[in-house]
C-alpha cells in the first residue's frame, strides 16, 4: 500500500536539511513516492534574489543527486517571497500527500522564518506535516 505518492519538503538551505532528506529518502523508496525540494528566496533585493537562488540551486541539486542515486524521482522548486506563504500556496495549487521539513539548527534569522513557518503549516494545511530536528 502506498502511503504517500508525493512529497513537498520545504528546505532552507543548510546542512540541517540532511537530516529531513534521510528520512524522506526512506519515505520515498517505502512508498515509490516522488519527492519535491522546496525552498523560498526570502531577499529584499533584485541582486540578493538572484544570488540566494543561485545558492540554493547549486544546494538542492547536491540533494537531487543523492535521491536520484536510489532511484527516487526528484525535482526543485525554487520560488521568492514570505517562506510561509510561498509554501501554503505551494501545497494548495498541488496534491502533496505529505509536507516535511527540518527544525531548529538555523542561523537567527532562519530560526525566526522557518519557527514560524512550521507553526503557520501546523495551523494551515490538511495533510501529514513531518518536522525532524537536526541530528546531533
Amino acid at each position: 500500500m502506498q502511503v504517500y505518492k508525493k512529497i513537498l519538503v520545504a528546505m532552507d538551505c543548510s546542512s540541517v536539511d540532511d537530516a529531513i532528506i534521510e528520512h524522506v529518502s526512506a519515505l520515498a523508496i517505502q512508498n515509490s513516492a516522488q519527492v519535491y525540494l522546496l525552498h523560498v528566496v526570502h531577499s529584499h533585493t533584485l541582486d540578493q534574489d538572484r544570488v540566494m537562488r543561485e545558492q540554493a540551486e547549486a544546494f538542492l541539486k547536491s540533494r537531487i543527486k543523492k535521491l536520484q542515486a536510489h532511484g527516487i524521482e526528484a525535482h526543485i522548486l525554487i520560488k521568492s517571497g514570505e517562506p510561509d506563504a510561498e509554501i501554503l500556496k505551494e501545497i494548495e495549487g498541488n496534491d502533496y500527500d505529505l509536507v516535511a521539513m527540518a527544525t531548529h539548527g538555523h542561523s537567527f534569522i532562519g530560526a525566526v522564518l522557518f519557527g514560524s513557518v512550521s507553526r503557520t503549516l501546523k495551523k494551515n494545511i490538511r495533510i501529514p506535516l513531518l518536522l525532524i530536528g537536526p541530528q546531533r
